[in-house]
């Protein structure tokens, strides 16, 4: 039997927690604040963690930093759904953190069930977690490579107006785009590829990153932050420009269409035919109805499940070229094995590997 840990000020928290991971079939011990549960995570080992990020004593932050050099187990962390509690996350998954759940909000025991299936379902990727000494060390660019170009692209977007270099039907051979599909362990992976990344970098690059609504703004900001690429979130329709991200809305699902001769990344409402969102699999179909898999690239990364792997197999076939992420370094690597035995995958690369990969296919 899987073994978690739930570390909670809030005596509620962890009783409802508790209450829910038994019935899914875990033992279960609960800490009162971050200095306890890092004495519990070195004498009782648990499989998995979670961690509330605002305690007394020591905060989430503080306890997660310990947990990792004392012994790093997969930890999800339990954060606010408010633009503070949203960095927190970040800076949680930065230091090793391999998912976050949004803490209910109002009345805790209304809305626990509204989260249920989403705990059992991020604690049992966790327990599959890769989380190796190599991989925790990874060093990553402490800021921008260059300062970001004038956001006349961006504005010109905005304003509907022409702009050179984008990417446009009547002349596709002009440019093309770069895909790439992440979920569990995603934010921390991003962060190894895309401040790697040149300003001047040929291509957009489009994200579809399971994540919640009320995050993928914080993360899309986060990134801006430390890139030099200019990433953005797509709240609405965006023309795609050379050396710009554009990450997907949660909440969403993110696809490419033609507005008035120009490729646009752009959200729709999530399809209930599809499990996760923003999905990776209905991004990859989109790009590939208006640009030949030539002018195609896609990168699947960490993830639990297959989203997204038989769109990117059919593109592979079609002559597109794709990354998978190796299991040397994906936090799950689930989304890339589906990939790799669909014989979808032109390379096999760690995520420290691929930002190189992108610019010496895109000089």
């Amino acid at each position: 039997m899987k073994k978690v840990l739930v570390v909670d000020d809030s005596a509620l928290m962890r009783k409802l927690l508790t209450g829910v991971l038994v019935e899914g079939g875990y033992e279960v011990r609960s800490a009162r604040h971050g200095a306890e549960g890092v004495e519990m995570v070195v004498q009782w080992q648990p499989d998995v963690v979670t961690l509330d990020i605002n305690m007394p004593e020591m905060d989430g932050l503080t306890a997660l930093s310990l947990i990792m050099a004392a012994r790093p187990t997969p930890v999800i962390m339990v954060s606010s759904l408010t633009e503070k509690g949203a960095l927190a996350t970040f800076e949680a998954l930065a230091l090793g953190a391999v998912d976050f759940i949004p803490k209910p909000g109002g009345t805790i025991s209304l809305h626990v069930e509204d989260i249920k299936s989403m705990l059992l379902d991020k604690v049992r990727s966790a327990s599959r977690a890769h989380l190796s000494a190599a991989r925790l060390a990874v060093a990553r660019p402490a800021s921008k490579a260059a300062p970001k170009s004038a956001p006349g692209p961006v504005a010109a977007a905005r304003t509907g107006t022409a702009t050179a270099g984008r990417i446009c039907l009547a002349d596709p051979s002009l440019a093309g785009l770069v895909m790439i599909g992440v979920s569990t362990g995603g934010p921390r992976t991003l962060e190894d590829i895309l401040p790697r990344l040149p300003a001047n970098f040929p291509w957009p690059i489009l994200v579809a990153q399971h994540m919640p609504a009320n995050f993928t703004d914080t993360f899309a900001r986060r990134m801006d932050g430390l890139c030099a690429v200019k990433v953005l979130e797509v709240a609405g329709p965006l023309a795609l420009s050379p050396g710009h991200v554009y990450i997907g809305r949660g909440g969403t699902d993110v696809t490419v269409t033609d507005r008035a001769g120009v490729l646009h990344a752009a959200p729709r409402p999530e399809s209930p035919a599809v499990l996760w969102h923003p999905s990776v699999e209905m991004m990859v179909d989109s790009a590939m109805k208006h640009l030949p898999p030539q002018r195609l690239v896609g990168v699947m990364l960490t993830g639990m499940g297959n989203d997204g792997a038989a769109a990117m197999a059919r593109l592979h076939a079609a002559g597109g070229r794709t990354i998978a992420e190796s299991a040397d370094t994906a936090v799950v690597f689930g989304m890339p094995h589906e990939l790799i035995e669909l014989r979808g995958a032109s390379l096999v690369l760690p995520c420290t590997g691929i930002a190189a990969q992108l610019r010496a296919w895109l000089p």
